[in-house]
Formats: structure tokens, C-alpha cells, sequence
């Protein structure tokens, strides 16, 4: 099972400068890159210091002449909120100066307050129509000459300029969670990126089953990757788990009210949670946070990220952003490096 970090630029304190963010942005990259994982991933949002990331391939640029070996992928572009010619130039574009890094991770969005922004009157299913459409319309761009007749775009022949460096492509991740996203991307020759939130090991084993019943609908298909995005943070005792388990809890309750988009947000911040908003998110208390993502010490860290590379895993994905210091994580991700990843040196992590 390989690693791979999946990380943005956040802030609370809008007195923290930006240009800061972004150097600490690149240092956890540059950590993950020496300890030999994967890939970074960087997604796509709009109007929030919650999750600052305007364009990923800017990001991706940027990291690209700070990098050398680990790949950069969109973790991930809002498919509706592009043009297929855009994106298929943009994305050759990151390509090409990443050297042939580039994955892209392509879903349909999942905030409304986005959605009211950016493309006023969107819902998740047309959404989700408009990404179904836009992958074979950006491979099509990819070979050249190509025309497109479609329900959201239409197009006369037309070829990306410039072509990707990475042949035939770049690889191409979907988000999926329901049965027909998985079932649409395994057709489709993706890969896959699943997310269970702070649902537990439940519904990590529920995203597996839902894959490979994908996978056997089609056995023409060669079986793509898999890969498992989750918080995940190593403590040095008990007493610091406990002290990431109430973090993290303030963080998925904020993570909540953002879905429900119904708090003033000022300056591109949410509001402040009352005490009775937080009551009503049960589903994120302590001891369900505890329970459903990977905080702990090294040896239960370990144990739960086993029991997901026995699942069929390939990739495993930290997801770092949780209103943490940048102390606090870069701490976490140094513990999981030096005391995580030896356990797993026999597996698919590259070591370089």
C-alpha cells in the first residue's frame, strides 16, 4: 500500500498572512516527498479560508520546482465549474512542468455554498451528469481533433494545446461513493478515490465492496487503483490522542455546518458554532471522532491501516487539513513517517 498526503492551505486567523501558509504548504510536501510517498494532492474550492486552493494547478506549478520525484495530483477540480477545453489545456499544461507527475482526481463538488457561487442553480445530480461528460470529452481533447456534441458543451474539432507529457494520459481519479460512481469510473478506466469522512470502518469496508462489485461488471477492464482518503494523525501518548480527538471533533463540526450552509460566513469564515449547533452534531463527538478516524499511537495507527491494506487498498491518503497548527501536524506526519510507514516497508511504498 502506498501513502500519499492530501493537504491545503487553511486558516482561521485572518492575521496569518497567506504568503506563510504557503511556505508551510510546501514544507509538509517536501517532508512527504523525502520519507518516499506517493503523491500530494491538492483540491479545488472557492470563498473559504477553510480550504484555500482557487486552482490546484497553481499550487501544482508552484511545487513542481520545489519537487523532484513525488507526483502532484488534484485531489480534486470541480468538474461542472470548468470547460473541457480548459481543463484538458490547464491539466497538459501541469504536466508537462511537473515532468509527467501530474494524477487528476475530478469529482462533482460537494458544497452547496460553492455551487450557489460559481454556478448558480447547480444541484449534486447535474453536477454529476456534467463529470460523466467531462472525462471522455478531455481524453478526446488529449488525442486531438476532436468534436463534441454533448448535453452540457458542444465544440467543433479541437485539440489541447499544449498535449500532456504522460502518455496516452495522465492518470484520471474519480471521487466515488455511490455504486454508479464506481461503476462509471471502473468503465471508464479510472481510478478510484473514496473518502468514508467520519463514518468509520464500516463504511471503509461498504467503499471497497462497492468497488469491486465495479470491478467484476466489468472483468474486460484491467482492475484500477483504489485509493483511501482519512484523517489520520499519530500522537506520541494517550494524553495527546485525546487532545487530537477534541480537535478533530471541532473540526468535523465545522466541516458539517459548511455542508449545511446555513451559518454566516464573514471574510471567507464561518461563523463561530454554538453550543447547541455542536449538541446536534452527535455524529462528531469525541468518542464517535475517536472511533471513526486513525488517531493514536503508532501501534494502533498501524493495526487500523492494516486491516485497510488487507481490504485491497492501494493507495492510503492522510488527510492533514483539520485546523491543527502547522507544528502540530508537521509533528503527526514526522511520527507517522519515522514509526508508521517501517511497518509497512515490505508492501507497495516506494522508498527512494
Amino acid at each position: 500500500m502506498k501513502f500519499s498526503l492530501f493537504v491545503h492551505m487553511e486558516r482561521s486567523d485572518l492575521a496569518k498572512p497567506h504568503s506563510e501558509l504557503l511556505t508551510e504548504l510546501e514544507e509538509l510536501v517536501l517532508l512527504a516527498e523525502a520519507a518516499g510517498f506517493e503523491a500530494a494532492w491538492i483540491g479545488e474550492h472557492h470563498g473559504m479560508e477553510f480550504t484555500i486552493s482557487p486552482n490546484p494547478f497553481i499550487n501544482i506549478a508552484y511545487l513542481a520546482a520545489k519537487t523532484k520525484t513525488i507526483r502532484l495530483g488534484t485531489g480534486t477540480i470541480i468538474a461542472p465549474f470548468w470547460h473541457p477545453i480548459k481543463l484538458a489545456g490547464e491539466a497538459a499544461m501541469a504536466d508537462v512542468i511537473t515532468g509527467g507527475r501530474l494524477d487528476i482526481g475530478i469529482a462533482r463538488g460537494a458544497y452547496s455554498y460553492e455551487y450557489q457561487r460559481v454556478f448558480p442553480g447547480l444541484d449534486a445530480w447535474g453536477a454529476g451528469q456534467r463529470m460523466r461528460e467531462m472525462i471522455p470529452a478531455i481524453r478526446g481533447l488529449w488525442d486531438g481533433d476532436y468534436e463534441h456534441s454533448g448535453e452540457f458543451w458542444q465544440f467543433p474539432p479541437t485539440t489541447s494545446s499544449p498535449k500532456p507529457l504522460q502518455k496516452p494520459y495522465p492518470p484520471i481519479w474519480v471521487a466515488a461513493r455511490d455504486p454508479n460512481s464506481h461503476d462509471f469510473a471502473v468503465a471508464n478506466k479510472c481510478q478510484v478515490q473514496v473518502t468514508p469522512l467520519a463514518s468509520g470502518d464500516g463504511e471503509v469496508a461498504n467503499l471497497m465492496e462497492r468497488f469491486n462489485a465495479a470491478c467484476q461488471a466489468h472483468p474486460d477492464i484491467a482492475r484500477p487503483e483504489i485509493m483511501l482518503l482519512m484523517h489520520t494523525f499519530v500522537a506520541e501518548d494517550a494524553a495527546e490522542a485525546d487532545r487530537l480527538t477534541q480537535d478533530l471533533s471541532q473540526f468535523y463540526c465545522q466541516f458539517g455546518a459548511w455542508f449545511q450552509n446555513k451559518k454566516p460566513v464573514r471574510q471567507g469564515v464561518l461563523e463561530p458554532l454554538t453550543e447547541d449547533e455542536i449538541a446536534a452534531m452527535p455524529q462528531y463527538a469525541p468518542d464517535k471522532i475517536r472511533q471513526n478516524l486513525v488517531i493514536g499511537e503508532a501501534d494502533e495507527v498501524i493495526a487500523r491501516l492494516k486491516v485497510y491494506e488487507a481490504q485491497g487498498y492501494d493507495q492510503y491518503s492522510i488527510w492533514i487539513d483539520s485546523g491543527l497548527s502547522h507544528e502540530r501536524k508537521k509533528k503527526s506526519l514526522q511520527l507517522f513517517i519515522d514509526q508508521v510507514m517501517p511497518a509497512f516497508q515490505g508492501s507497495e511504498a516506494r522508498s527512494r
